[in-house]
Order: C-alpha cells, then structure tokens, then sequence
C-alpha cells in the first residue's frame, strides 16, 4: 500500500506542478505565452506520461473522483478511496507550494488567482455558479465515461492513456475560460490555499461538481458500457 500512495503523491504532484504551473509561470510570457491551448497540451501530456509511468503500480488516478468513479465501477476497492485521496491531496499540496516558491522568484510577483478554480467573479470569463457546476458535472462524467471505455478488455492494451491524456486536453480547451477546469477536487483545494481571492470560499463546488460526475460517468458506462450487448456488439 505505501508504494502505492506514494505513487499517487509522486504522480499527482506532477500533474498539478506541469499543468498548473504552465498556467501560472507560463500562459503570460511575454510574447511567446503559451495560452489556453499550450496550458490544455501540457495537463493531457503529464497526465497521459504518469499513467503510463505510474499505472502499473497504483492505477494512476491523481484525482479522487476518478478513485471514487472506479471504486463505485467495481474497479477498485472501496477501502482505499480515503487513503488515495489523501496521498493526491497532499501530492497536490506540495506541488502547489513548490510552484508558489518558484512563482515568488520572480520580482513584483503578485500570487493573484494562482490558477485557482472559481465562478461568477472568480470565473476567467465571468460565468456563473449554475455554469460552473453544470461544466464541471458533465465534463467529469464524460471523463469517467472515456476512463472505463479505455481500460475496458476490449480495448487493445497501452491505448489508455493516450485516449485519456487527449480526452483532459480537450476539457481544457472547454472548461479554461469557465472555470480554470477543476474536474479534481486535489488541485482546486492545493491552488485555493494559495490564491490571493475568495477561492475556499467556492472550494464546495469543486469538491461537489467532480464526485457527482464520476458517479454519473459510471453509472452511464456500466448501463451501456459493458454487459452482454456491448461484447456482441463489438464482435458482430
């Protein structure tokens, strides 16, 4: 078990440090920032490599959604939900903070936002609460969706994380200007402890929005995914 949450601490903290921090040290560079499309690359491309480097050892969630998604699948034990969110959690953390000490290098650095998740006035392109939930529960529950689709039995092996990795990169591309895609509960809790706004205040949310999502995601996948017809379907 200890190989395993330390995986996800390692996995997780890479994820938020190379997609948040695109984010923060490099979205703005002047002249050749990398944007909404740069910032959307790098998060599918560190999620795709650590599921790749990591997955044989923990399943590479780095996301407590997707650990409870899985565990309501069948797919993963129920028992160590709460200690793999803690490890992604304080993986989080960490990079968050390593980010932070970076960041403040730089003179006149203000922390500002710091990539934090948020809505209304907090949101980058001002959108609302009812905007911002809707965003984050639909986009999660595809997530799970495209998750348990890429590791199902049919699917030729070491194809997962590529479908997976693209799958975040295309939420990015959507959810950015809502609400600085959240979708993991880990990352918008490490981000909001350092964001100059009210950003805890709106953690709920993102907290909320996620779980319920993967739970719609699985649910759905299970229904239509798997079962009897969807093998012979695949087969006639």
């Amino acid at each position: 078990m200890f190989k395993k949450l330390t995986a996800e601490f390692i996995g997780t903290f890479w994820l938020i440090f190379i997609g948040s921090g695109s984010g923060i040290l490099a979205t703005a560079f002047p002249q050749i920032g990398i944007g909404i499309v740069g910032i959307s690359f790098s998060a599918g491309i560190a999620l795709m490599a650590m599921i790749y480097t990591i997955g044989g050892v923990s399943g590479g969630h780095m996301n407590p959604a997707v650990s409870v998604g899985l565990a309501v699948a069948g797919k993963f034990p129920a028992a160590q939900v709460l200690p793999y969110a803690a490890a992604q959690v304080a993986g989080a953390l960490a990079a968050a903070a390593t980010l932070y000490l970076v960041a403040s290098g730089k003179a006149g650095f203000v922390p500002g936002g710091f990539g934090a998740n948020g809505y209304g006035e907090l949101s980058p392109g001002g959108y609302s609460m009812t905007a911002a939930l809707v965003t984050e529960v639909v986009l999660m529950a595809l997530f799970l969706f495209v998750i348990l689709g890429s590791i199902h039995e049919r699917v030729p092996a070491g194809f997962a994380p590529v479908a997976i990795g693209l799958s975040l990169t295309a939420i990015n591309l959507v959810s950015i200007p809502i609400t600085n895609t959240s979708l993991n509960p880990a990352r918008s809790t490490a981000l909001a402890l350092f964001a100059q706004t009210g950003a805890l205040s709106q953690l709920w949310l993102f907290w909320l929005a996620p779980m319920l999502g993967a739970l719609i995601g699985t649910l759905t996948w299970r229904a239509i995914g798997e079962g009897d017809d969807a093998e012979s379907c695949v087969s006639n």
